[in-house]
């Protein structure tokens, strides 16, 4: 067990590349309530969201893992770029002008542009 330890990182950090590998692993199912574990938002609040958007009819359980990971990827990104933002202006606190300044200079995120007004 130690030399996973080592090999992972930190201690604790190979039993969560474990469950991520018993999702990935092909032609396994995962293991029940596993996915629960994988998010840190509410696949119920995901699913909900879902159903409101009236051209999403039917949404599967892997669908909205899917959504929801994509959902955390994106925020974290977000929120990094506008934690720099921050640092540039000698802040720790994120404003509103440095999630502003994260789109405003990620090409990625020029479909929000206005959508902050």
């Amino acid at each position: 067990m130690e030399e996973r330890e080592s090999e992972a990182g930190e201690p604790g950090q190979s039993l969560q590349l474990e469950a991520e590998a018993e999702v990935e692993r092909p032609g396994s199912a995962p293991l029940p309530g596993l996915q629960h574990k994988l998010l840190r938002l509410p696949l119920s609040r995901i699913k909900g969201l879902m159903k409101a958007d009236t051209d999403v009819s039917l949404a599967s359980q892997e669908a909205v893992f899917a959504i929801g990971k994509a959902t955390e990827l994106f925020v974290e990104v977000i929120a990094k770029d506008a934690y720099t933002s921050a640092l540039q202006g000698k802040r720790k606190t994120i404003q509103r002008k440095d999630v502003d300044n994260a789109v405003d200079a990620t090409d990625e995120f020029a479909f929000l542009e206005g959508t902050l007004d």
